[in-house]
């Protein structure tokens, strides 16, 4: 007897419309949000080519475009911006260099090895992402001026660095990433004889390198804008930041927008190139990190 074929189920033609027009509704409002977000930077960049006089104005275009503003910033900025970059770049691809380490370390302690109160003691690492910067000030000066972190020379650099060397997102976005990497390459690597810290080294960590780059961008990106640090513990105006630099150009009465603007523009730069360059690794990374809880 032969067999009847059973009929194929095919979606009305509206619900197909639906999705269309759903689709094209959710790429508009994401395309009309990242121009929201791109708004901000296309003004430093048009007011960092504008005169004192036109600075105030609400025009995209200078009528008299000028790059006055760049020389100033380049003559009158303490440090020279050279300067303020290094010092910048040194802080932040240390910090990152940090995290990246002892937060791929962490993660991995927290997501394979099973220890008393591992659990605990993961919330109370995710519990200090909720307390402000501002409310650690104090403790973590007396810290580091009893161990003379503070102030000029190189002690100032490792001060900022030490606060910043590892931060909660790092270990969080690390032990998420751990989870999603399937246990059994893990065990694979225990029955050739490999130790935690061979099958870490040798099979997670090269498997986790989207979780990676997603960390060493969200923190030499949040480390290079950082402000209030570098403004506790760095004393010497040859140390300043960026972000340090940038504030003399603020006054009592007035600010001087156009070369502030233009510092802002050459300092966004590269964290520009930094993510056009890992973009698929960080968006991966954060992707993958909240497969499993």
């Amino acid at each position: 007897m032969a067999a009847v074929a059973e009929p194929i189920a095919v979606a009305p033609a509206g619900s197909e419309s639906r999705r269309r027009w759903m689709r094209v509704a959710a790429y508009a409002v994401l395309i009309a949000y990242a121009l929201l977000m791109f708004v901000p930077f296309a003004w430093s960049v048009s007011t960092s080519f504008k005169p004192n006089a036109e600075v105030l104005q609400l025009n995209w275009i200078p009528e008299n475009p000028t790059l006055e503003g760049y020389v100033t910033a380049w003559t009158r900025l303490t440090p020279p911006l050279p300067r303020a970059f290094f010092n910048t770049f040194v802080i932040a691809a240390s910090v990152t260099i940090s995290n990246v380490v002892l937060g791929s370390l962490a993660g991995y302690a927290f997501s394979r090895l099973r220890f008393p109160g591992r659990d605990v003691l993961f919330v109370a690492v995710l519990a200090t992402m909720m307390i402000p910067d501002p409310m650690r000030i104090v403790p973590v000066y007396n810290i580091l001026l009893n161990l003379g972190l503070v102030g000029r020379g190189i002690g100032g650099y490792l001060g900022v660095i030490l606060v910043l060397s590892i931060h909660a997102t790092s270990i969080f976005l690390m032990r998420q990433y751990f989870l999603s990497i399937p246990r059994d390459l893990e065990e694979a690597a225990r029955i050739d004889g490999a130790g935690h810290f061979e099958t870490f080294w040798k099979v997670i960590l090269p498997l986790a390198t989207p979780a990676l780059a997603a960390v060493a961008i969200l923190q030499f990106q949040g480390t290079w804008n950082n402000f209030i640090w570098p403004l506790i513990l760095l004393r010497d105006p040859s140390q300043w930041t960026l972000t340090q630099a940038m504030a003399q150009f603020r006054f009592t009465f007035q600010t001087e927008w156009a070369p502030l603007m233009a510092v802002v523009v050459m300092a966004t730069i590269p964290i520009v190139v930094l993510y056009v360059f890992f973009q698929r690794y960080f968006v991966e990374g954060i992707a993958a990190s909240g497969v499993k809880g």
